[in-house]
């Protein structure tokens, strides 16, 4: 028989699948594979930064000393002394953390899908700042939520305008209070302590989603939100940043009861996080690696966000504006409200120059003029030709 004979089986999907839809992010990578594209796209840290003699010598160790327990099945709770040393490393300002107030995570990307699963109903208000993280924004939709956008403005999220109104039959909070993505902003300490505050009397968790907290450039990071009220604050955290997304481990910290809910919906989504891959990232960081390694990543990330802050300045139109990260990944840019940053994405593809539109970051009204910038897996002679070309393309419709 032709193989263009058989047809494709209509089975009947699910009222879920059938609303699912593609990341922005995630197709727009398929086009930045191409070697001659300078992509400003994809948020994927530098793989300049990735430790991969000190994680060959993690392998090699634990495999020679502890193979059985290194590939075989383990707690869903996650590897016990990695979770020892995560209680420790944010037990800070007073805070004293439990080993046992900690999930360790497929990424931080399944500690949001947990959370959704857990805390979110069909309709539920699901509050977010205004624009937000698009994978929380995949993950929650899961779970069918009304969104909720909290107004921000260049400092983030607003702890004022978390009215009654607003907040009323919330399931949660999401903040990415550490040069968020997209905008690259950073929350002030004032407005954490609100937000700490805030969440000690509310009926709902606040989500304090942490990836990027280690990148500050200049080596002096802000208090978490965790730090100022343990009992009230969900914090996610993640090793893809300072050691390497591939792989895949990430940490929530909560109170105990919702761990407990955490741990039955992660047992029935893949048991557990690969037993191998959290050792490795225990015997890197268990002699304080981090406190060597990540400063060079915070120095690698500063040059390269000075080359598209240079850059920017140098060749961008009148009408045209954006932020100055102290840290993170991204810069977030404005437009003039006649642009459509999709409908110029495709003229800059054809330039052989990606980023990714703004618009998708926004929960409920987007704002199509506006874009995300990420400098870090660029080096700096392609990010200045980069921005030249995008800049040409913006000039031609000012």
């Amino acid at each position: 028989m032709d193989q263009s004979d058989l047809k494709a089986p209509t089975w009947q999907l699910s009222e879920r699948a059938r609303k699912l839809t593609s990341s922005a992010i995630r197709e727009i990578l398929k086009v930045t594979e191409r070697p001659e594209v300078i992509s400003f796209a994809g948020g994927l840290p530098s793989p300049a930064t990735f430790p991969a003699e000190r994680m060959r010598e993690a392998s090699d160790r634990i495999l020679r000393d502890t193979p059985a327990a290194a590939l075989q099945y383990s707690a869903t709770e996650g590897y016990a002394p990695l979770r020892e040393w995560i209680a420790q490393r944010y037990s800070v300002n007073g805070a004293q953390i439990r080993p046992t107030q900690v999930l360790i995570t497929t990424g931080s990307q399944q500690a949001l899908d947990l959370l959704g699963k857990v805390l979110v109903c069909p309709g539920s208000p699901v509050l977010v700042e205004t624009p937000t993280y698009l994978g929380a924004l995949q993950s929650f939709s899961m779970y069918e939520p009304h969104y909720v956008q909290v107004p921000t403005d260049e400092q983030g999220l607003i702890p004022a305008e978390l009215t009654p109104d607003l907040t009323k039959g919330a399931r949660l909070l999401y903040a990415q209070p550490n040069f968020q993505n997209p905008t690259g902003r950073r929350l002030p300490v004032e407005r954490r302590r609100a937000l700490a505050e805030f969440a000690r009397n509310a009926p709902f968790p606040v989500i304090e989603d942490d990836p990027y907290g280690a990148l500050d450039y200049a080596g002096e990071p802000l208090p978490t939100m965790l730090s100022m009220a343990p009992d009230h604050i969900v914090y996610l955290g993640s090793f893809s940043k300072v050691l390497a997304p591939g792989l895949r481990v990430g940490f929530i910290i909560a109170p105990e009861e919702l761990i407990f809910k955490l741990v039955q919906a992660k047992q029935a989504t893949d048991l557990h996080t690969p037993s191998f891959t959290q050792r490795i990232v225990h015997e890197v960081i268990k002699d304080g690696f981090l406190d060597t390694h990540v400063p060079t990543i915070r120095e690698l990330y500063r040059n390269q966000c000075e080359a598209m802050l240079d850059a920017l300045t140098r060749y961008m139109p009148e009408g045209v504006s954006w932020n100055r990260p102290e840290g993170g990944m991204f810069i977030w840019v404005n437009l003039p409200a006649q642009i459509d940053s999709m409908k110029l994405l495709e003229e800059a593809v054809a330039q052989n120059v990606a980023f990714v539109p703004g618009g998708p970051f926004f929960a409920n009204e987007a704002q199509h003029n506006t874009l995300r910038l990420s400098f870090v897996t660029v080096p700096p002679a392609r990010i200045d030709e980069g921005v030249a070309r995008l800049a040409t393309l913006i000039r031609a419709k000012v």
